[in-house]
């Protein structure tokens, strides 16, 4: 479909649309004036990962192109649990942990959406202001009947739990009225006229649809964006060494930019599109090279994606350190360090406190396998001790990890 809008145009454009509720209907409307549209995210934890960065990109180009954003920070729904692509309940969290983890995320969010009272700058909203205050006779009565048990037992998400016989709590089970009913607030409350999501979000959002046409006669929209795997296969944002979190906190910005640089080649383009503001110029060029040539483009995906998410120095830091510790051979500055205490430690105790294994198990697979190099020197023995030194050494873990032990 061509569309008429420089919103749906630009989303299409840059890989962010897998279904509409009305193409048409958004097109038309995104063309006329400017719309103000939302994503949710629960506080289950005081950061997100980067399978949270397409939906963060999304509200990007919403604002990009002249729209207005609205985060939704679910305080109200964390308490509760959301059951998609869950094989058990979430743990119960206080409200100070929420408070904590939605002051944490918004330090993510700022990086990427200008906050403000403009007509287009985002807001920030907490659905815990209108669902803590529900009155629960009242909220059935109103909200709960344009609900079918009939087809809520047909979703995915539920289904998948029921047939894996894994308990599915009734509180759980009102997560789907709970978030419809925030697309009826944030309507009556801020105009909003559509609802962005992943893919696995689509039926909410139908339901959100649905209940406020019901309830009010509201005509809204949803769009929800592909989910997003890597050439392998693999869930973007997950590692075999663990979620590749946005915040410096939980992840250096070295290991954060290596991630990216490190993508598959088929995915370089995909992810230039989706991730960052390069010109699409500019992303056919470097996706037609080829060879050892498209690792130009991984660095430039690299660069461009942890200048938006950690800053330019962050970025520079970054690619300094790997063109140091790959082209030239040396350690850069931003690589892990060891302190090596004053009688040495094994190799598999380095490997464990460097963060290159999780356990010693993992370390001696990685030794036995030929991972383990201390110097550049394949190290085969797990009793392997590397002494104290009076010099920095570098140790890796396969061609990717590097480190860099230092006397204490």
């Amino acid at each position: 479909m061509t569309y008429q809008s420089t919103l749906l145009r630009l989303l299409d454009e840059r890989g962010h649309i897998y279904q509409l509720t009305d193409a048409d209907g958004l097109d038309a409307l995104a063309a006329k004036e400017p719309i103000t549209a939302y994503i949710g995210f629960d506080c289950t934890g005081p950061c997100l990962h980067v399978g949270s960065l397409v939906q963060i990109m999304t509200l990007r180009r919403l604002q990009q192109t002249g729209h207005k954003p609205i985060v939704i920070m679910g305080g109200g729904t964390t308490k509760i649990g959301d059951p998609s692509d869950k094989t058990d309940a979430r743990p119960m969290l206080d409200n100070d942990t929420i408070e904590a983890n939605k002051r944490s995320i918004l330090r993510i969010f700022e990086r990427f959406l200008t906050f403000g009272d403009g007509p287009t700058d985002a807001t920030m909203v907490d659905n815990a202001d209108w669902l803590d205050k529900l009155m629960y006779v009242p909220f059935l009565r109103d909200v709960g009947r344009h609900f079918s048990i009939n087809r809520m037992l047909t979703l995915e998400s539920v289904k998948q739990r029921l047939d894996r016989e894994q308990s599915l709590s009734f509180l759980e089970f009102n997560y789907m009225i709970l978030q419809a009913y925030d697309f009826v607030e944030l309507n009556r409350r801020y105009g909003c006229r559509l609802q962005f999501g992943g893919s696995e979000q689509w039926s909410n959002i139908i339901a959100g649809i649905d209940v406020a046409r019901r309830m009010d006669g509201a005509e809204l929209f949803g769009v929800t964006s592909p989910l997003v795997t890597t050439a392998d296969g693999a869930k973007m944002g997950k590692t075999v060494n663990g979620a590749v979190w946005l915040h410096e906190d939980f992840l250096p910005a070295y290991d954060f930019w290596q991630f990216w640089r490190n993508c598959d080649d088929r995915d370089a383009g995909r992810f230039l599109r989706l991730f960052t503001d390069l010109p699409l110029g500019d992303i056919e060029r470097l996706e037609s090279l080829s060879g050892q040539e498209i690792n130009a483009a991984k660095i430039t995906l690299a660069n461009e994606v942890t200048k938006l998410c950690r800053g330019a120095e962050a970025a520079a830091a970054a690619e300094a350190t790997a063109s140091a510790t790959f082209a030239a051979g040396g350690v850069g500055a931003d690589l892990p360090v060891l302190a090596l205490p004053s009688n040495g430690l094994t190799i598999v105790d380095a490997l464990i406190g460097i963060g290159f294994a999780a356990s010693r198990g993992d370390a001696k697979r990685l030794i036995a396998g030929g991972g383990a190099r201390v110097n550049g020197e394949a190290i085969t023995d797990e009793a392997y001790h590397i002494p104290p030194s009076a010099q920095e050494l570098r140790i890796s873990a396969g061609k990717k990890r590097h480190g860099v032990l230092r006397p204490a």
